[in-house]
């Protein structure tokens, strides 16, 4: 029996098969051209489909050019669109084929249909060719005095197309003059939302090199035309109300009656369906009545319901969106939210993302009144399978017992999670209990004997296994088995390769040491042996510091290792306030949701006319200092007005300070242990203590003295890259310098120090102030490396003295840049 025969398939339009279908297309095209026979226009539907599809796929169907040209002589408005969306394509890679376009497009500019008459002038603008520029004038003045408000909607964004391709042309036509007198005649919504949009994009790219332009933008913020468009703001789209309302939202209004008109004006706009416009009235609402504490209050309330709505409807990427503004005005006001603290429980089909911050909000409102349901709830999610989310509900456990006052009940449950037996569960749990204990050490029995019964070798996690250290040092008179534990430990240093474990192992080593001698002594030697070997800098420092400090005065060793603490009361936060206002300026923006001010992900070129040196001077670049920096012990109270102040002003208006009664001052003898590196080789008790940790006599080499640091006369660093090596970096050296009177004198302006600097080596990224007080961001290089060293530098002339910190890439080269910067600031004013 004879196989089948097999039959050729037809290419189908979604599955074109290469160049054979691009002529294939190509003559069929050219058979249609110019044809009136019935059904003419559906086969070059179909072939027009066809080419799409090729299009759309990567094919290259550009030399079909010529022949879709000669096939859009025709009334269909769906082929006129097809072959617009081909035309438009393949003008902007092949200059040369959109002259073919200029005729038929600019004869159907002028067709009866105002539909293709709009299609058409869209598609000549969106040619984008230098060369065809001088087509466009005529069709675009024509289109923005077109009988059809379709049009006069295409001519308007059409005007600022041809201001992108040339802006010489764009103005010579005088097209921003004409744009405006339609703005503020036509009755049409739409085409008055097009003007609006263009004239802002033309005048604020024009702002900073052009007077004319920046008084334009001036008039555009003025109270005629805001009133203007507030009154037809409900016959605007859902778009152009959010382009409206985020111009209103930069007005300043004379009076309070006048803000009052205005929110009542956009009341209604609260209840819209539409996210954005609610989003958009709040930030109106919000940025009106900031200089006015009670009302910005009752705004807060008024806006509650309607932000809780809209979290509660529409798609999980929608929600997030509202409820990440939600959770920047809950971090502002959290007494205000803390009534509704329900509407942020988790539902089992949010997604992650969601439920990651509703955990936030949870912790930020947690009260005295609703602490113990949010604990009950939060310990619920403790089994989730969803393992991230159940860390964060254990930290967001942890973080309410650090601001709660009766934690008697969250500290047994944080116990009962030991219980678990879970590896991530307890891991999370020993670093929450290690920060109870620092604030509350009267916990210290309780949480010790649940503690002492974890193995070590249990826990895998390195911040984990630090913190377990921490407590066996921290209160290894409490538990029998400490000094075996941090013996055994110590025989596997090897094994453990974190240097953070290391570091807590050599000073919980140290600590056991000087409570229970005599069972610690050789797990003592063995540590500081292991870790002046270690390869990595910090724990050989940190170990050679120990062996020196006890060969110096064990008294005095015992004093810096274990001195008398008293309880933190306050843990840092790890944003500043600064940052966190400059998000609230940006509210209803992509800021709130990465939660990170706009010029932290934007190019400089699209971040506005504002310089960004100007910019970065009144911002604190990341904190200085991770979780475990302490603030003031005071527990301040916040009223109602406190709360809606900016985060900046409760710092200046009674937010915690540093205290001394709070925290721990080093005494007086480390500051002698400056010189143990040079002189504690000559004591006489150093072999008695090589002898006593069974370390024998170590040779202590005479390093050379470092090399004169040189700089790199033009080092570039973009302010992205000061800006993350400033929060990844530590400060290295922070010091007070003294300026001279001639610098004083000469400090009128910050430009006259940026220079001077400069002709030191070191160049400004940032600066700013008013005096007496300015601030500088510094950096340099190191000459032949790629370590830079940044500094802030905060002056002031009444005083003559200059705030100095300095972080580097090399922290052994930043006591050498720290002398050169001051010699440098000292001459300042001298020549």
């Amino acid at each position: 029996m004879a196989p089948p025969v097999s039959t050729p398939k037809s290419a189908s339009p979604s599955q074109p098969s290469g160049k054979s279908e691009v002529t294939d297309l190509k003559l069929q095209l050219r058979q249609l051209a110019g044809s009136r026979a019935p059904g003419a226009d559906d086969a070059k539907r179909d072939l027009f489909k066809r080419v799409i599809s090729c299009m759309t796929v990567g094919i290259d169907v550009s030399p079909a050019f010529s022949e879709m040209v000669m096939c859009s002589a025709t009334s269909d408005v769906v082929l006129k669109k097809m072959c617009y969306l081909y035309v438009g394509n393949y003008a902007r890679c092949n200059p040369d084929l959109a002259l073919l376009t200029i005729n038929f497009l600019q004869k159907d500019c002028h067709d009866q249909d105002p539909t293709i008459r709009g299609l058409a002038l869209r598609s000549l603008c969106s040619l984008r060719v230098q060369n065809l520029v001088e087509y466009l004038v005529a069709p675009l003045a024509a289109g923005l005095k077109d009988h059809s408000s379709y049009v006069r909607t295409v001519a308007a964004i059409g005007v600022l197309k041809l201001y992108h391709i040339s802006a010489t042309m764009c103005h010579d036509s005088d097209f921003p003059a004409a744009l405006k007198a339609l703005m503020l005649s036509d009755p049409d919504a739409q085409v008055v939302a097009n003007c609006l949009y263009s004239l802002l994009e033309i005048w604020t790219q024009d702002a900073a090199n052009s007077d004319e332009a920046a008084r334009e933008i001036e008039t555009l913020y003025g109270k005629s035309i805001i009133y203007y468009l507030l009154n037809r703001i409900k016959d605007f789209s859902e778009w152009a109300q959010c382009l409206v309302l985020d111009l209103v939202s930069k007005y300043i209004p004379s009076d309070n009656n006048e803000i009052f008109d205005m929110m009542n004006l956009l009341e209604d706009r609260l209840q819209h369906a539409n996210g954005a416009v609610v989003l958009a009235t709040i930030k109106v609402f919000l940025h009106l009545t900031m200089s006015m504490t009670d009302v910005h209050q009752q705004v807060y309330e008024r806006i509650k319901a309607p932000l809780l709505t809209l979290v509660g409807a529409g798609s999980p990427e929608q929600s997030y969106a509202v409820l990440c503004h939600l959770h920047l005005l809950v971090m502002r006001a959290p007494m205000l939210f803390s009534s509704d603290y329900k509407h942020f429980y988790c539902q089992f089909s949010d997604p992650s993302y969601v439920k990651k911050l509703k955990l936030e909000m949870l912790t930020a409102i947690a009260n005295e009144s609703n602490t113990y349901e949010i604990v009950t709830e939060l310990c619920e999610y403790a089994g989730n399978v969803d393992v991230p989310i159940a860390r964060e509900s254990i930290r967001a456990v942890g973080k309410i017992a650090l601001q709660q006052y009766d934690v008697n009940a969250i500290v047994d449950r944080l116990l009962q999670f030991l219980e678990m037996e879970k590896d991530y569960v307890t891991a999370e749990t020993l670093v929450l209990v290690k920060d109870l204990l620092r604030k509350y050490p009267q916990w210290s029995h309780d949480c010790i004997a649940v503690v002492g019964n974890i193995s070590s070798n249990s826990i895998q996690e390195p911040k984990a296994k630090a913190a377990l250290i921490w407590m066996l040092g921290e209160y290894s008179q409490d538990m029998m088995d400490a000094p075996y534990v941090l013996e055994s430990l110590v025989e596997n240093w090897e094994e453990e390769h974190s240097p953070e474990v290391r570091l807590h192992l050599l000073t919980a080593v140290m600590r056991c040491f000087f409570k229970r001698a005599p069972e610690t002594q050789k797990a003592l030697g063995a540590a500081l042996a292991a870790g002046l070997a270690d390869n990595n800098q910090d724990v050989h420092d940190r170990a050679l510091f120990y062996y020196r400090l006890l060969q110096y005065d064990v008294a005095v060793a015992e004093r810096v290792v274990n001195p008398p603490k008293q309880a933190v009361s306050v843990f840092a936060d790890t944003q500043s306030s600064e940052i966190k206002d400059r998000i609230f300026d940006e509210f209803n923006s992509l800021s709130v949701v990465y939660q990170k001010p706009s010029y932290l992900f934007t190019d400089k070129e699209h971040r506005g006319p504002f310089e960004f040196s100007e910019n970065l001077s009144n911002l604190a670049i990341g904190g200085d200092s991770g979780d475990d920096v302490i603030h003031s012990a005071q527990r301040y109270e916040e009223n109602d007005k406190d709360l809606l102040l900016s985060t900046s002003d409760k710092e200046e208006n009674g937010g915690p300070t540093h205290n001394g009664s709070s925290t721990y001052s080093a005494p007086s003898d480390v500051n002698s242990s400056r010189s143990l590196v040079s002189s504690s080789t000559t004591q006489p008790a150093a072999f008695a203590i090589d002898d006593l940790l069974g370390l024998g006599v170590l040779d202590t080499p005479v390093l050379p003295p470092p090399p004169a640091l040189s700089l790199n006369a033009k080092p570039v660093l973009d302010p992205g890259t000061f800006q993350k090596k400033w929060g990844q970096l530590t400060v290295s050296s922070s010091q007070e310098s003294t300026l001279s009177i001639q610098g004083v004198a000469s400090l009128t302006a910050p430009q006259s120090l940026i220079k001077h600097m400069q002709n030191n080596s070191i160049q400004c990224i940032a600066s700013g102030g008013q005096p007496p007080n300015y601030k500088f961001f510094f950096f340099a290089q190191k000459e032949g490396s790629s370590s830079f060293f940044l500094v802030e530098c905060i002056v002031n002339t009444a005083s003559a003295k200059a705030q100095i910190k300095i972080k580097a890439d090399d922290a052994s080269a930043s006591d050498a840049f720290a002398s050169l910067f001051q010699s440098a600031l000292s001459n300042f004013g001298s020549s």
